[in-house]
C-alpha cells in the first residue's frame, strides 16, 4: 500500500519548526480570540504585579490587596445592565496575578489567565476560570491579548516582567495608537515612586509633563474601584463580540 503524507498541519515536526513558526503565531491569536465570543468575553481589567507575592511575605499587603480589588471589580461588573461586562485578566500564574483570580472567584465570577510557559514562577493558579486559562509561548502574543481586550489596567508591584507589561500599555498610550482610552492605576505609590523617578523623565526631557496623566497612583482597594468606576469605558450592552482595541489610523498627509 502507497504510503499517504500527513497534511503539513497535522504534522508536528513541520508545525514545532523554524518553517511553521508563522503557524503558530498566528495560532496564539485566532484560538484565544474563538475562545472569547464563544464565552462572551468583550471587556477586561488587566492585573499585573509579582509573581513573587505572597499571603503573609514581603509583598503580603499586595496579594490581600489585589485579592480584594479584583473582588470588588467583579462585584460591580456582575451588577452592571447585562452582567458581567467586565472580567478580570491576570498573567495566570502566582503572586499577584493569582491575588487577582482569587478574587474574581471569591465573588462569583469568571476570570481569564493568559499564562506562559517559563522556566520558574509561572504555572497556571487553581483560581481561573478552566475555559478562560490559556498558555502562550510567545510573549508579544500574551502582550496582545493584555492590550486587545483591556478596559483598564491595574499595575500592583512587580519586577521585570511588569516593567515590561506597564510600559507596553503606556506607549501605546502616549503614542495614541489604541482607539479608547485604558485608565492605568499604579497601585502602591511608595514604591512606584522610589522605584521610577517619573519626575526624572520629564526633568531629563525623555517624557512630556503631560504624559504623567496616563496613570494614577492609588493605595487601597476601595479608591482604585471608585477610580475605575468613573473612568472606565463600559462595553455596550448587551455586546455579544469582543470590543477589540484597534489601531488608531495614521492623520491624512
Amino acid at each position: 500500500m502507497a504510503h499517504s503524507p500527513k497534511l503539513a498541519y497535522h504534522d508536528p515536526k513541520f508545525i514545532d519548526s523554524d518553517e511553521g513558526r508563522p503557524i503558530r503565531i498566528v495560532s496564539e491569536y485566532l484560538a484565544p480570540m474563538r475562545t472569547f465570543c464563544e464565552c462572551g468575553v468583550v471587556a477586561t481589567v488587566v492585573f499585573f504585579g509579582s509573581a513573587r507575592a505572597r499571603s503573609g511575605g514581603v509583598l503580603g499587603r499586595y496579594y490581600e490587596e489585589a485579592t480584594e480589588l479584583a473582588r470588588l471589580v467583579t462585584a460591580w461588573s456582575r451588577s452592571l445592565a447585562g452582567g458581567e461586562r467586565l472580567i478580570v485578566c491576570s498573567g495566570g500564574g502566582p503572586g499577584i496575578m493569582e491575588a487577582a483570580n482569587r478574587g474574581a472567584s471569591l465573588a462569583g465570577g469568571r476570570s481569564i489567565g493568559l499564562n506562559i510557559g517559563l522556566p520558574r514562577e509561572q504555572r497556571p493558579n487553581p483560581f481561573i476560570t478552566p475555559e478562560l486559562s490559556f498558555e502562550f509561548h510567545y510573549f508579544f502574543m500574551r502582550k496582545l491579548w493584555f492590550a486587545h481586550l483591556a478596559h483598564a489596567l491595574v499595575a500592583f508591584p512587580g519586577g521585570f516582567g511588569t516593567f515590561d507589561e506597564l510600559f507596553e500599555i503606556l506607549t501605546l498610550a502616549q503614542t495614541r495608537k489604541l482607539d479608547r482610552t485604558i485608565p492605568v492605576l499604579l497601585y502602591g505609590s511608595a514604591y512606584w515612586n522610589e522605584v521610577i523617578d517619573f519626575e526624572a523623565l520629564v526633568r531629563h526631557g525623555t517624557i512630556d509633563r503631560a504624559d504623567l496623566g496616563l496613570f494614577t497612583f492609588v493605595d487601597d482597594p476601595q479608591a482604585a474601584l471608585a477610580l475605575l468606576e468613573r473612568r472606565i469605558e463600559l462595553p455596550p450592552a448587551p455586546q455579544l463580540s469582543p470590543c477589540f482595541a484597534k489601531s488608531q489610523l495614521p492623520a491624512a498627509f
